[in-house]
């Protein structure tokens, strides 16, 4: 049983690393990026399944974290080794705590406080964050058709959790929601601050000594309920959800992520984060817990639309690139007259 495991992790992570080598970059990081998001899809209901009943939000971000260390660093001894300097050590301690400590931790502890209607609802603030950290940290513009973009993809995204919250009623609560509010806003930072960082490594080489540093920086925090979980009471289907939460969820999801990093641009990463609710509600469906009406098809097609519009809007470089261009042929004008 323990062999096919490590030969499955073995196998997925050979799959992200041919995603990494196909030859369109921006292809490669669109793909990477639904898949992680349609990998997270699917867990938000496993997660939430699991709080705070069964086990409680710290316990499950534990063996979140700890069961992705393990695994980034048992792939590590079978890729190429990369020297981090001490200075790069740093920054992925700092890249970890915005991206994993302040996410994962505040996100289950916020799941579990309150509905996941109003979980989905905060979290579709994760784009416009995004783009307004974005322009302020990195002078990203937030150019009109982005913003559109941003706009159309929340539209369906809220749209399929006001449509769900119609047919059950929400146990949302104040801090709850604003817990999860804080692991957005924690996610949009590490979005926008450290995409040179993430170009300068492999996916593996990041994620080993990110979940590294969050796992220890999370002892002091989920120690105690750790050792007040029974683990004699956890079923077999428990451990099964805990499975998927680690090797496909953490493992995979977050090698994938860096692929995407590496060739787009913060509010388009973020835009894919639409996706999962999309991607829960056909989970739904499909296990016989809700229907397939008009409200999800619609959601569907405004959340991929934003995605669309978002990827076609221009970047920085794009448009210094035409300010240039149009400066230069301004001057040969000049030139021509004289």
């Amino acid at each position: 049983m323990s062999l096919f495991f490590f030969s499955c992790v073995y196998k997925l992570s050979i799959f992200a690393v041919l995603f990494i080598n196909m030859e369109n970059k921006k292809l490669t990081g669109h793909v990477a990026l639904f898949s992680a998001n349609i990998i997270f899809g699917i867990n938000n209901p496993i997660s939430r399944a699991l709080m705070p009943e069964i086990l409680s939000p710290f316990t499950l971000t534990f063996f979140r974290l700890a069961g992705g260390m393990l695994l980034f660093w048992m792939v590590s001894l079978f890729t190429k080794k990369e020297h981090v300097p001490a200075k790069d050590i740093f920054l992925l301690f700092l890249a970890s705590f915005f991206a994993l400590t302040l996410n994962q931790l505040p996100f289950f502890v916020g799941l579990s406080m309150t509905s996941p209607i109003d979980a989905s609802i905060v979290v579709t603030m994760l784009p416009i964050l995004t783009m307004i950290l974005a322009a302020i940290i990195i002078k990203e513009p937030i150019t009109l058709m982005k913003s559109v973009g941003v706009v159309v993809g929340a539209s369906g995204a809220l749209l399929l959790v006001f449509s769900s919250q119609m047919q059950h009623t929400g146990n949302g609560n104040f801090w709850g929601n604003l817990i999860v509010f804080s692991a957005a806003f924690s996610f949009a930072i590490y979005l926008t601050v450290f995409k040179d960082l993430i170009t300068r490594y492999s996916p593996v080489t990041l994620m080993k000594w990110m979940f590294l540093f969050s796992t220890i920086v999370s002892v002091p925090f989920c120690y105690k309920p750790l050792m007040q979980t029974d683990f004699s009471l956890l079923t077999a289907n428990t451990f099964w959800r805990i499975g998927y939460m680690v090797v496909f969820a953490t493992f995979l999801g977050y090698l994938l992520i860096p692929i995407g990093q590496k060739v787009l641009r913060p509010t388009t990463l973020s835009m894919y984060n639409y996706v999962q609710p999309v991607v829960a509600s056909l989970l739904a469906v499909a296990i016989g817990m809700d229907v397939f009406g008009y409200e999800k098809a619609l959601s569907g097609i405004l959340v991929f639309a934003g995605v669309y519009i978002v990827t076609q809007s221009k970047s920085k470089a794009q448009m210094d690139a035409e300010k240039k261009a149009k400066e230069e042929k301004e001057l040969s004008a000049t030139d021509y007259k004289i």
